[in-house]
């Protein structure tokens, strides 16, 4: 597993446009450098991030279930 590091950990703050360092208290974080509360990603990270999750996800529906008529009619054949 990943080893983190919070003083190389950085979020995005909309002010500085960049991500920094951050404050964090129990449910918000802050930029170091203009105090604003600060996010995980950019809007397009965000984006990017949510198009790669779609890429992974399975395409298609669910398979059929066999009908028990169907198999018996195959079997008999």
């Amino acid at each position: 597993m990943e080893q983190l590091d919070y003083y190389a950990d950085r979020k995005f703050c909309a002010h500085c446009q960049t991500y920094v360092s951050y404050l964090m208290s129990l449910d918000k974080s802050f930029c170091v450098q203009c105090g604003n509360e600060v996010r995980l990603f950019s809007q397009e990270d965000w984006q990017a991030f949510n198009r790669a999750l779609e890429d992974r996800r399975p395409k298609g529906g669910r398979p059929r279930k066999n009908q028990p008529n169907q198999q018996q009619n195959k079997e008999s054949a």
